[in-house]
């Protein structure tokens, strides 16, 4: 769900382009539904994890601002994906084709934390990795974590909810 969460404003942008092989009555319900109904769960994942406290408290060993990853996700597949023609099956065809292609890839490459809606309401997201402490297995797994911090330097803790096994997300209320 993350991942079509990731790739909604695409069927927004679909619905107000509009197409004449779809009437409009089932494009647009259809667009917005697959717009809506997956950040829907994004944000319900966000509100179980709150009521059961699920947080996890994470110490910075290493901290990547990944903002360019944003301008990577407009430019690879709002834009392309945008500009194909929807008025003939063919390229229709093609275009969801190429979007089930995107999906894979944010799948595969762990890129589903990508989401507009996080950009709008001021979040940054960081991959960070834990401090070495000695251990062989400590800080092989990076772990994404969505806050509204500018930055993060070593050592920091954070608090912040558990949205999947390497996503967290802190909101104002679970910071140190």
């Amino acid at each position: 769900m993350m991942v079509l969460a990731s790739v909604s404003p695409i069927f927004i942008l679909w619905a107000v382009r509009g197409t004449t092989l779809v009437p409009d009555r089932f494009l647009i319900p259809l667009c917005c539904a697959f717009a809506v109904v997956p950040n829907f769960f994004l944000f319900w994942r966000l509100r179980i994890a709150k009521r059961l406290c699920d947080q996890r408290e994470l110490v910075v060993g290493e901290a990547r601002d990944n903002r360019e990853h944003l301008l990577v996700y407009l430019f690879a597949m709002l834009l392309p994906l945008y500009a194909i023609d929807l008025n003939d099956w063919r390229q229709l065809v093609a275009a969801l084709a190429a979007l089930v292609f995107v999906i894979f890839v944010f799948w595969h490459m762990d890129l589903h934390y990508m989401n507009l809606l996080f950009a709008v309401f001021g979040y940054r997201v960081f991959t960070i990795s834990s401090p070495d402490d000695g251990n062989p297995h400590t800080g092989k797994k990076r772990q994404v974590l969505i806050t509204q911090r500018a930055y993060l330097s070593a050592g920091d803790r954070v608090i912040a909810y558990r949205l999947s096994n390497t996503i967290f997300f802190e909101t104002t209320h679970a910071r140190i």
